[in-house]
This record gives structure tokens, sequence and C-alpha cells, in this order.
């Protein structure tokens, strides 16, 4: 049966791109249709669906070929265990092009240093970022997210219906209701008419 290559390339965040790994591994005779990805996933995660889907791929006198080891894994530990159960399955690991020897006293202690590296950099970067986080949050700049309304909060919201503005009765736009006018002035005027009426009656009693 002729040796099959399966090619496997990963990067950890959407903004990411996995042309460059997608040709190297293409470099290395992997053809495209046998290349599995993972986009948006950290090497520390094991639960990939590329990764699974490469893995289950490959049979018993293939090649399982990533561009480099910190593609693969980020953790000595699954470095290990993938690199075992591939040499138990009779499946070889390709690195960039250097096929990995497990009886290989000398290649075994290379892909042990490769798998060191590889989670030393993820623990350097995780400790750089909680140092960075500290500073930040000593001067007050990391405040945390704002609170965001739950999925039912918002649409509760949304179903509120918008107030109704209702006219002011002077408003020239309320037309089917007229202004209604001050009494003030008008009991004010009767008032006025009154005294007059009295102060006139007074002035003409005669006095005998």
């Amino acid at each position: 049966m002729p040796e099959t290559l399966i090619g496997y390339a990963r990067c950890s965040t959407d903004d990411q791109d996995l042309t460059a790994q997608r040709d190297r591994l293409c470099e290395l005779g992997v053809a495209e249709q046998r290349i599995y990805l993972d986009h948006g996933l950290t090497g520390t995660n094991r639960a990939r669906p590329g990764l699974d889907q490469a893995l289950a791929a490959v049979r018993e006198g293939d090649t399982l070929v990533v561009p480099k080891l910190d593609r693969l894994v980020r953790s000595v530990l699954d470095a290990r265990a993938i690199g075992d159960d591939l040499a138990a399955r009779g499946i070889k690991l390709s690195l960039g092009g250097q096929v990995y020897d497990p009886t290989d006293p000398m290649g075994k202690m290379f892909f042990n240093i490769l798998a060191t590296f590889a989670e030393f950099e993820v623990d350097l970067l995780r400790m750089r970022t909680r140092e960075g986080m500290a500073v930040a949050r000593a001067k007050g700049k990391l405040r945390g997210k704002r609170p965001k309304l739950s999925p039912s909060n918002s649409a509760n919201s949304s179903a509120w219906p918008a107030p109704v503005s209702t006219p002011s009765p002077t408003s020239p736009s309320c037309s089917a209701c007229p202004a209604r006018r001050s009494t003030a002035p008008s009991n004010a005027m009767q008032r006025q008419n009154a005294d007059r009426r009295n102060s006139h009656r007074r002035g003409l009693v005669c006095t005998w």
C-alpha cells in the first residue's frame, strides 16, 4: 500500500492566516485535499476538530505532516501522548520535513526538546499577559467590561413599546383639542367690573 501524507495546520486566533502553513505542507508533498485545519484554536486545547480528523485519517504506514511541532501541540504531555499513539499505530510523524523516529534516542530527545520549548513559549506569554494586566489594574486602566443585558432582558427591553408623547394643549399640532384659556384673567375682570358698579351706585345715593 503506498504511503499517504496527511497534513495538519493550526492558528490560534481568527485574525491569523493559514496560507503560509498550507503552502508549506504542499511543498512537503501533502495534497491539498488531505490538509486538515483548525482556525482560532490554541495548541493547549487538545479537543480540536481538525486535529481529530487528521488523526482519524492516518492509517498504518502513513505519515502525519505538520509545519512545526507547536502547530500540533503546545504541551509536553500532549506531544508525548500523540507521538506515542502514532508510533503504536505504525504512523510516522514529520515535523517540517524531519521525520520523528521514537525508537531513535537522539530523535526522541530532539522531539522532547521541541515540545518543551513549545510549552515554554505559552507559559511565557501567559506570564507577560498577567504582568501587563497587573500594571494596567494598578494604574486604573483595567476596569473590566461593562455589564451587558442578558438575552432575556434584551428581548424584553426590545419588546417594550416606545413611550408616546402627549402634545401640550397649547401646542399648534393639537387640532383635536382646542386650547383651554386660563380663567384667572376673566375672574379678575369680573371683580373689577363689580367694584365699578358698586362705586357708581354709591355715588348716586342722595342724602336728604
